[in-house]
Order: C-alpha cells, then structure tokens, then sequence
C-alpha cells in the first residue's frame, strides 16, 4: 500500500504546484493552500533544462511548453569587455539527443501557467487561495504536509534542524529588452553569460514574449532587505552601473538603459533539516534555496516533485519515505550547489585567475563542454 493517500501543500508556486500534479498523477489527493488572493507568478525567464524537462514530459506538459518557450541552439560564454566568445554547449536537438530531453527557454509566468492549468483539471487536486499558514497547526488534516512556501518559508521553522535563509552577498536585476530594440551582439538562438570581474549578465530570448530576458548580477555586500522583485533606489541603481563600468561600451548601454529593472537580493538556505520525519517536508527552495549561478533553481524543485512524489506512492511508511526522500535528494542538491559555487568563482574572476580561465575554455571544444553536463543535464530521479 502507498504510504499516504492525502496530502497539504503549502505554496501554489513551482514547486507546490509541480509537488501537486506529480503525487495527483500517482494516486494521492492534494490540497494546495496558498497566501496570495490571487495567483500571479513574479519574475522574468528561467531556463529548463533537461533533467527538468524530461519530469514536464512524463506529466504531459511538453507540448504545452514547446508552444510557449524557445529551445535554444547553444548555451555560451562570452567575455564582458570584449564581446568575444569564450566557449558554447550544443543545445537544441543537440541537447534532446544527448540528454533525451530538451532545454528550453521561457517567462517564469508561462510555466507557472502550464502547471496551474494543468493542476486545476485534475480531479484529486484542490486549490485554496487567500489562506496565510504560520504553522503546521493552521492547515487542513491529511496523511503529510508538504512545504513549497519559498525561501522565506514560515514551515521551516517548524522542522527541528532546519535553518534560516541567508544573504549571498550578489544581487540579480532583471528586466526584458524587446527583441526590436534588441543590440545585435544578442542572440535569439542563444543562452549567453557575459562574464566579468566581480559580475556577469545572462541573455536570452523568451519564447512568445518577443523580448530577451536580461539577469545582471554583481556583488553587494548588504542585503537591501528580503523582496523578489523591488525597484532599486537612485544609490543602488548608481551600483549597479557601477558593476559594469569596466565592460564593453555596448553591454553598458544596455545596462544603464534598462526599462524599470528589478532588484532581486540574492538568498540561500544553509544545509539544515528538511523534514521532521513524522508527517512535514519541504520542498523546493523552501528546503534548498540557492543562488542562480547553475540555472537550476526550478528544475531542483522540479525533480523534488518528482521523488517526492515516487517515495510517497511506494510501500515505506512514512517516516522511511520522508528520510529516503531527504538523503537522496541532499547527495543531488550539494553536487549541484558545488557546481554554482565553481560558475560564482569562475564567471565573476578577476586579473590572472580571469586570464586563465579563459585560456582553460580555449581548450576545451564543445562536445567535452557537454560531457562536463552530463551528470546535470542527464539526470533521472529514478535512477
């Protein structure tokens, strides 16, 4: 028998709603409760790779995410102060051959949309909105309680061991640049970081949206406060360009000419506890939270979904499938942790470690780039 039949998600966000459809998908009842009174997801783009999309697929959602995204030719780095190309993966049907799943870009919206969509026709899942949970005690009963809530999750401090977020010491501002107004140095068919000493700007098109997704993330060393989306005031903006006014001249203009960016502080949680091994887990970056220099903020909640999902419907009991669900996944999330900390130390290098690591690119060709990805990229939750 599955070890539960019910379960309470808190949070209608990525990871609530991916949670919701996986566990409906297998048999078990989902309520998801959510605090906003109306659900409209923030942020810009986001990019999914393919141990994400490969999830999105078995739950019926590709064709749905092909009409919305763009499936880009390559993923590149490229030198801030020069424009010049440092190294690029093979993306497109490069990457649905080599990691049998593809790697899409698109608005964070869009996705939203799709799962939202997708969980409002399932019959064993129900959407509460308006409702604010402070404690496991506020929710409806059910066999296990599933925290999606965020990297400001209030259920975290219900888990024994669980720790705080923490400031990463970088802010990302986003803001889009219509494909129209677009500098020519941008690519649609392209991913690009644009690496620098102490910060990089990632570009890429969004599917449907007609615009690129700009994220230009620099040090800072004070958190202007907890926000996913803030506009910054004249002394950070002044910051911002200040992080980019050793780069190329036209990737300043397309800083400093950027329509309303967003300021998004940086957080991540530290290795503490997930679950309270009786009948609370979370899940996404409730759990996990971590900075963006791997692109893998929502395919992680993604796969946690998935697993998740896995080890609620087989025949532990709870406490077994809540444990086994924690250690697997904390083995994956450290490795892809580790990656980003790498990216954070390679992207924002400065001087001589700079100089070197662009000749270590030089070296390398595209396919041994790729292979590089291979435990990321090709990646299965039921391995």
């Amino acid at each position: 028998m599955p070890s539960v039949s019910s379960a309470t998600i808190v949070g209608a966000g990525i990871a609530g709603l991916a949670a919701a459809l996986a566990l409906a998908r297998r048999g078990i009842a989902c309520h998801v409760v959510e605090q906003a009174a109306s659900l409209e997801e923030v942020g810009a783009g986001l990019q999914l790779s393919p141990n994400a999309t490969h999830i999105l697929d078995a739950l019926g959602l590709l064709d749905a995410l092909a009409a919305r995204w763009c499936e880009p030719d390559r993923i590149a780095l490229a030198s801030g102060a020069s424009l010049a190309p440092l190294a690029a993966v093979p993306a497109g049907e490069a990457a649905r051959r080599r990691w049998g799943a593809p790697y899409g870009v698109l608005h964070r919206a869009a996705l939203h949309d799709i799962l939202l969509s997708a969980v409002n026709a399932e019959p064993l899942c129900r959407l509460s909105t308006g409702i604010r949970v402070e404690t496991p005690a506020d929710l409806p009963e059910a066999d296990v309680t599933i925290g999606a809530d965020g990297v400001w999750s209030r259920l975290r401090r219900a888990v024994p061991g669980a720790l705080p977020a923490r400031y990463s010491g970088n802010i990302a501002w986003r803001f889009l640049v219509p494909e129209a107004e677009a500098p020519a140095f941008l690519n649609p068919r392209t991913v690009t970081a644009f690496l620098g000493g102490g910060a990089h700007l990632v570009a890429y098109p969004l599917g449907g949206a007609g615009a690129f997704n700009i994220v230009a993330i620099h040090q800072f060393s004070t958190s202007p406060g907890e926000s996913w989306s803030s506009r910054g005031d004249a002394a950070a903006l002044a910051r911002l360009h200040e992080a980019f006014a050793g780069w190329h001249p036209d990737l300043r203009r397309l800083v400093t000419a950027a329509r309303d960016p967003l300021m998004w502080p940086l957080y991540g949680c530290p290795d503490g506890s997930w679950t309270d091994g009786r009948k609370l887990v979370l899940i996404g970056d409730a759990a996990h939270a971590m900075t963006p220099f791997a692109a893998q903020g929502a395919a992680m909640a993604i796969e946690d979904a998935a697993l998740l999902a896995e080890r609620l419907a087989g025949p532990q009991d709870l406490s077994a499938a809540l444990h086994g669900f924690e250690e697997t996944r904390r083995a994956r999330v450290a490795r892809v942790r580790s990656r980003g900390a790498f990216n954070r130390f390679a992207y924002h290098a400065r001087g001589p470690v700079a100089l070197a690591r662009n000749l270590v690119l030089s070296l390398r060709g595209p396919e041994s780039l790729a292979a590089d990805l291979d435990w990321l990229y090709g990646y299965r939750t039921s391995d």
